[in-house]
C-alpha cells in the first residue's frame, strides 16, 4: 500500500481502526510489537514513537520505532469494530540515526549499494510447520493433527481447512502465497510464497510466522516451527529462492547448460561462506537434529537434481532461473541471512574463483554438526566480523552461549526442547 501519510489517517477514519500494532523484528528473528491509538499515527510518521529498548540490548536503553508506510496492512482476524492495523517499522536512535544492529536497515542499505553496481534480486520463500492438537485445557500437545504424508488430500489431510484459512488471512494482509500443500511429516504443512524483493520478503516471513499461529488458535490446533519437533519425523525447514540478476540480466542462467560465470561465482562464493554463516542460518540447538534426516542437507554441495543437496539451481518453464539454499529453518532471523547469503555470493562474484561450483555433490564437507560446532566457525570468521555489527555478533552468541547452558540443567535433550524450544518456536 503506497499511500501518503495524510492518505492513510483518512483511510483509518473512514475504516473505523482503533488501535495501530507498530511491529519489528528482533535480533533473533522474533516478531515484537506496541500498539498506539490512532491519535498517535500523525506523530509516529513524523518523529517515531519512544521504545524502551533495554530488554533486547542493554546498551540501547531507548530507541524510536519509525513505521514503513508501505507495509500498511489490515488484520482479517480482528473484529470488524475496533479494526486492527499494523505497520513494519525501522529501528533508529533518538537522534533519528539508524540503530546499530538494526538488520532491517542494514539489509535496505546493502541492497540499495547492490543496485548501484547493476544487481538486482528477488527471494522467495517455502516454509514448513507442524500443526498440533490441544489437550483439554488448551494447550498444545506433540500429537500431530493428522497421519497424511506427502501432498496426501483429505481424509488423509485433516489440516487442508486450516491451511486455507492461513492463506486467506495472508492474501487479505497483501501477502502472496503462491501455494500450499502436506509436507512429509504427520501433520506437517508448507505455505510458498512468490518472489519479492528482499526487505518485502524478510518482512513478509517475520509476519507469516505469527499469522500461521494466530489461525492456527482459532482453529483449535498448536502451529510449531521448532527445526525438529518429533525424533521420527522429518524436520521443518525454510527454503530460500535467490533470483539474481546483474544489468537485468539473470545470472544463473535458462538451464544448467548457459549458466554465467558471475552465477557459477556466486554459488561458489555461498559453499565456500556456508560453514561460517551456519549459525545464523539455524540458530537452535534442536536445528540441527534436522540435517542429515529426510530431505535435509548434510554435506555443502551444489546439484541441479539431487532434492538433498545444500543448493540447488532451478529451471522451470515460466519461471525466472533461481537458485535454492535449502540448510536455514524458521528459527532464523530472515534479514540476516538474506544479507549474508548476498554478500557472500557477491564476494564470489568479486574473487572470480567458480572452482566450487564444479566440485558439485563430489565432496565430504559436511554442515556444522551442532550448534557448538558452528559457533566455533562463527567465532573465527572475518566474513562476519565485515557483514555485521559487532554488538550483534557478541549478544547472538551470548544468546547461544545461554542455550548451551540451559541443556545443562535438563535430565535429557527432549526435555530441553519441550520446555525451552517447542512453546515458542
Amino acid at each position: 500500500m503506497n499511500n501518503s501519510p495524510k492518505e492513510v489517517l483518512k483511510f483509518i477514519e473512514e475504516e473505523g481502526i482503533k488501535f495501530i500494532r507498530l511491529t519489528f523484528c528482533d535480533i533473533y528473528g522474533n516478531l515484537k510489537n506496541i500498539a498506539i491509538m490512532p491519535t498517535e499515527l500523525e506523530r509516529a510518521f513524523s518523529y517515531g514513537i519512544p521504545l524502551d529498548y533495554s530488554e533486547f540490548d542493554e546498551s540501547s536503553l531507548e530507541l524510536i520505532l519509525v513505521p514503513d508506510i508501505s507495509t500498511l496492512s489490515v488484520l482479517p482476524w480482528r473484529p470488524k469494530s475496533g479494526r486492527v492495523i499494523r505497520f513494519f517499522c525501522s529501528l533508529k536512535n533518538p537522534d533519528g540515526t539508524p540503530y546499530s544492529s538494526g538488520m532491517r536497515t542494514h539489509l535496505i542499505k546493502y541492497i540499495n549499494e547492490l543496485r548501484l553496481n547493476g544487481y538486482s534480486c528477488e527471494i522467495s520463500t517455502r516454509c514448513e510447520f507442524y500443526l498440533f492438537n490441544l489437550n483439554e485445557k488448551g494447550e498444545p500437545t506433540k500429537i500431530p493433527h493428522d497421519r497424511g504424508g506427502y501432498l496426501d488430500v483429505a481424509p488423509l489431510d485433516k489440516c487442508e481447512n486450516t491451511r486455507r484459512e492461513i492463506c486467506l488471512a495472508l492474501e487479505e494482509m497483501g501477502f502472496n502465497p503462491k501455494s500450499s500443500c502436506h509436507k512429509h511429516g504427520s501433520g506437517q504443512n508448507e505455505i510458498a510464497f512468490r518472489a519479492n524483493e528482499p526487505v518485502n520478503a524478510a518482512d513478509d516471513m517475520v509476519h507469516y510466522k505469527s499469522i500461521v499461529k494466530s489461525v492456527a488458535e482459532q482453529c483449535g490446533l498448536f502451529a510449531s516451527f521448532m527445526p525438529k519437533p518429533l525424533e521420527n519425523e522429518h524436520g521443518s525447514a525454510v527454503t530460500f529462492s535467490f533470483i539474481v540478476k546483474k544489468n537485468g540480466e539473470h545470472i544463473f542462467g535458462t538451464s544448467p547448460d548457459n549458466i554465467t560465470e558471475e552465477g557459477k561465482c556466486f554459488i561458489s562464493g555461498v559453499l565456500r561462506r556456508i560453514g561460517e554463516i551456519t549459525v545464523f542460518l539455524n540458530p537452535t540447538i534442536n536445528s540441527y537434529s534436522r540435517f542429515g534426516v529426510g530431505y535435509a542437507p548434510k554435506y555443502i554441495n551444489f546439484s541441479t537434481d539431487d532434492r538433498t543437496s545444500l543448493i540447488r539451481l532451478c529451471n522451470y518453464k515460466g519461471l525466472s532461473p533461481r537458485i535454492e539454499i535449502r540448510s536455514a529453518d524458521a528459527a532464523c532471523n530472515p534479514y540476516i541471512a538474506f544479507k549474508l547469503i548476498l554478500a557472500a555470493g557477491i564476494e564470489g562474484i568479486k574473487s572470480g574463483d567458480n572452482s566450487l561450483y564444479y566440485r558439485g555433490t563430489d565432496t565430504s564437507d559436511q554442515l556444522p554438526e551442532s550448534l557448538e560446532k558452528a559457533m566455533y566457525i562463527a567465532r573465527n570468521s572475518e566474513f562476519l566480523r565485515s557483514n555485521l555489527p559487532e554488538n550483534l555478533l557478541k549478544r547472538t552468541f551470548h544468546h547461544m552461549h545461554s542455550q548451551l547452558e540451559a541443556l545443562k540443567e535438563y535430565d535429557s535433550t527432549d526435555s530441553f526442547y519441550d520446555e525451552y524450544y517447542f512453546p515458542y518456536i
